[in-house]
């Protein structure tokens, strides 16, 4: 029998819960649209057998080791899943960082600021975290305005790897 992930986070309008390999669909259509490439990245899933690697190498491994992950977005009147949020620990980043990705269709509708402000205090009252950043794509204006609007601020830019893209650092201030 397949398990039913329970709602970690409610939002007025979101239910956030983890993720299982039975997503693997939407996450395959979520890592392929358009904006996903160009803002944060081709991850090389092509399948389904890649979404179902995803999701296990990604947010199930980061839930079993740090507690937190990705978290899948769904509609509370419908339970349809439009989204991606959570917290990530990256090896490369010294913070706790929320990460956010939409369908294009939810774009706009204030999906990615009321689950990442869920998020946020989620990570502070539920694992202590005092310093939750974001890191965004300099040209992803939509990402920017987001982070800003839970209260983040711009810090420097940086790159998560030597050879890899300059992305801006949001945070709060706070240490």
């Amino acid at each position: 029998m397949t398990r039913v992930p329970s709602i970690l986070i409610e939002s007025p309008r979101l239910h956030l819960r983890e993720l299982t390999v039975q997503d693997a669909p939407f996450i395959l259509q979520l890592l392929n649209e358009p904006g996903f490439l160009r803002f944060i990245g081709d991850k090389g899933v092509r399948t389904l057998p890649d979404a179902r690697d995803y999701i296990l190498k990604g947010p199930v491994d980061s839930y079993l080791r740090h507690g937190f992950g990705l978290y899948l977005a769904v509609l509370r009147e419908s339970g349809t899943p439009i989204g991606i949020c959570g917290l990530l620990k990256r090896d490369t980043l010294a913070d706790v960082d929320v990460g956010f990705a939409f369908l294009e269709s939810h774009w706009s509708k204030g999906y990615a600021s009321e689950s990442a402000a869920a998020v946020l205090a989620y990570g502070r009252q539920r694992f202590g975290i005092r310093r939750i950043v974001a890191i965004t794509d300099p040209d992803n204006l939509g990402s920017i305005a987001v982070v800003e609007k839970i209260g983040l601020a711009f810090e420097k830019r940086i790159r998560l790897t030597p050879e890899g893209p300059e992305l801006n650092l949001f945070g709060s201030g706070r240490d």
